[in-house]
């Protein structure tokens, strides 16, 4: 058997993952409903994908670590994941220093030099 193959560029689904804004400043009572609505974008987003807009939780403390904890666990136990839009430094930070790691929306791998960009080699050595 043999088939022709198809005309043109193949199919991309280009559609682009929910968001979830949060909001701050945030009280302890709204997590739940967090992760409820969380929970409903996961079932209609494809690939499993939900974008969650941080840029608006002000200061970053221990509320908003458990509200991401909270959403990373929910969203795992749904069989999908999270990615982190526009995140404080500083949260960024708090969120390493208790040891939770997130995807993070237009930042390259970490471990993994962005395109373009020679690691320092030793003298001697030719660059690669």
């Amino acid at each position: 058997m043999s088939y022709a193959s198809p005309a043109g560029l193949p199919p991309v689904d280009a559609t682009t993952p929910p968001v979830l804004t949060l909001a701050g400043p945030l009280a302890r009572s709204q997590v739940a409903g967090f992760c409820d609505d969380l929970r409903g974008l996961l079932q209609g987003a494809a690939g499993g994908l939900v974008v969650c807009e941080v840029a608006g939780l002000g200061a970053p403390g221990l509320t908003a670590v458990d509200l991401l904890a909270r959403l990373q666990l929910t969203a795992r136990r749904s069989g999908g994941r999270i990615r982190l839009r526009a995140p404080d430094p500083a949260l960024l930070a708090l969120l390493d220093l208790v040891g939770l790691r997130f995807e993070v929306e237009g930042n390259p791998e970490q471990r993994e030099p962005p395109l373009g960009v020679q690691e320092e080699v030793e003298s001697g050595e030719a660059a690669v």
